[in-house]
């Protein structure tokens, strides 16, 4: 399985955002990158996904810089899903999912055996089947996400990389893809690595935390771990109380209050 990490990497834009960060993603667990807005969670996605170069250090694939790795190479090992991705008006959903299939396809050959076989077995996964010829543009927003994580799928890689995949979702939806990506990682053993605003979520269905501050990891490990008031103080700027999930035991947190926040630069 594809071991995923990164060693005194530095990332930004105009301004340094993500600085000498050296991170470890559990290889077939589902870690959750959670942390303030600006705080650099999907710039650290960006660069785990060759997305973008560093400024120094390197995130590593299996122990080669990833930056160093042509696009194929990465492709056929890991896949991202950024954030609020378009399709062109009109494609259907397998069209889409097909295109998960670029990374194996040679010169200008169509489609073979092993490529309609892997978009079945996506679209089977993901309960997307009985949607397979409808346009992408018809779907709800639940079934829309689904039919982009069929098409992560559809590539063959043992790494998913998750861009706020529940964003502008409701309740169910949200519940629909979170408890698809769990299920992915138990069936499947397919490591995924999602940046999610819901800290309760995060708890829930990750196994490893990672809290961002200031694009440094103020803490990582079970939620447990991270989920302690001290860490929503640093890491949020909340009171929160810490309680058991009724069902499952995870820890749960119920904010009640702001503190005073420092004046920070904004990050992506």
């Amino acid at each position: 399985m594809p071991q995923l990490h990164t060693q005194n990497l530095s990332l930004g834009y105009e301004q340094i955002i993500v600085s000498d960060l050296s991170l470890t993603i559990p290889a077939g667990k589902i870690t959750a990158l959670v942390g303030a807005n600006g705080s650099g969670k999907s710039t650290i996605l960006k660069a785990l996904a060759r997305v973008l170069k560093p400024r120094a250090g390197a995130a590593y694939l299996d122990g080669k810089a990833i930056h160093r790795l042509s696009t194929k190479q990465v492709a056929k090992q890991l896949a991202i899903l950024p954030q609020n991705p378009d399709a062109p008006e009109g494609l259907t959903v397998r069209e889409l999912v097909s295109y998960g299939r670029f990374p194996h396809q040679r010169g200008l050959g169509g489609l073979n055996a092993e490529d309609h076989e892997a978009i079945r077995q996506a679209l089977f996964l993901t309960g997307m089947t009985v949607f397979s010829e409808r346009p992408v543009g018809n779907l709800s927003g639940g079934q829309r996400q689904r039919a982009w994580i069929a098409m992560a799928l559809a590539q063959g890689t043992e790494v998913l990389l998750l861009d706020e995949p529940t964003t502008f979702l409701d309740m169910a939806h949200q519940l629909e893809v979170l408890q698809l990506l769990d299920r992915l990682n138990r069936e499947e053993g397919r490591t995924v690595v999602m940046v999610v605003h819901d800290l309760n979520h995060a708890s829930r269905y990750a196994h490893h935390m990672v809290a961002i501050a200031q694009g440094e990891v103020a803490v990582a490990g079970t939620p447990a771990e991270v989920m302690t008031p001290e860490t929503l103080r640093r890491v949020f700027a909340i009171e929160a109380d810490i309680v058991a999930d009724p069902r499952s035991g995870v820890p749960l947190c119920i904010p009640y209050g702001l503190r005073p926040r420092d004046n920070q630069s904004i990050g992506l």
